[in-house]
């Protein structure tokens, strides 16, 4: 009889046992600080300004500012093309990432390559990160050579097309929040001050947060 009596009890405690573990699971999951490696090229390494001023490191400010649990590693290379990118993926993005922003494809423009080539490099990048439950936020680019408004229309539908067959986050043009500004330019043209450094975070901060959230619930 006293061992009819306490299995209930025994069910109780572990059932509370259990609970208490999977409440705590998904606390910690949620506090945890979500890495994020932002892949990229010169538009996010900082060419032309302090690393302080570097996209990266102004993006992990405005998140913290904004309450986020993040560190937002950069891992722009100036120069890089997207098959550049995909040569160091493994190396420049270690297991224990949570997130990716990847931008890749202003120096394949700018080179006139075709939206193929730049296609077949982001498309392996994507199963790569894919295949290790890293999420990502695919940023397309407006920078290009003067080589005519269909050229420049088969990048946008390229990047667009891969964010929608790869069901990631996408953000149309990183260099929109400054390319058609003279102040927010560094004298090349191409690259941005600090201040349009900082306006580009400012219009990119929301997808950001879309793609922690996707990070968090990836992790319970």
């Amino acid at each position: 009889m006293a061992t009819l009596t306490l299995r209930p009890t025994v069910i109780v405690a572990a059932a509370c046992i259990v609970l208490a573990w999977a409440t705590n699971h998904q606390v910690c999951a949620e506090d945890r600080a979500v890495r994020i490696v932002v892949l990229g090229d010169s538009l996010t390494a900082g060419y032309g300004v302090l690393a302080v001023d570097a996209f990266p490191a102004k993006l992990e400010r405005a998140l913290r500012t904004r309450g986020q649990s993040a560190a937002v590693a950069n891992a722009g290379v100036s120069g890089d093309t997207a098959a550049m990118g995909l040569a160091r993926l493994n190396r420049s993005i270690t297991d224990d990432t949570n997130a990716v922003i990847l931008e890749l494809g202003a120096n394949d423009m700018l080179r006139g390559f075709e939206p193929s080539v730049t296609r077949a490099a982001l498309v392996m990048i994507l199963r790569n990160l894919e295949a290790r439950r890293i999420v990502v936020l695919l940023c397309g680019v407006r920078t290009q050579p003067n080589r005519g408004d269909e050229y420049k229309s088969a990048f946008a539908a390229m990047f667009s097309g891969l964010a929608s067959e790869h069901d990631v986050l996408f953000y149309p043009a990183f260099d929109d929040a400054f390319v058609d500004d003279a102040q927010l330019k560094l004298p090349d043209g191409l690259h941005p001050t600090a201040t349009g450094i900082e306006a580009v975070v400012t219009r990119i901060l929301p997808k950001v947060e879309a793609l922690i959230d996707r990070a968090r619930r990836r992790d319970r």
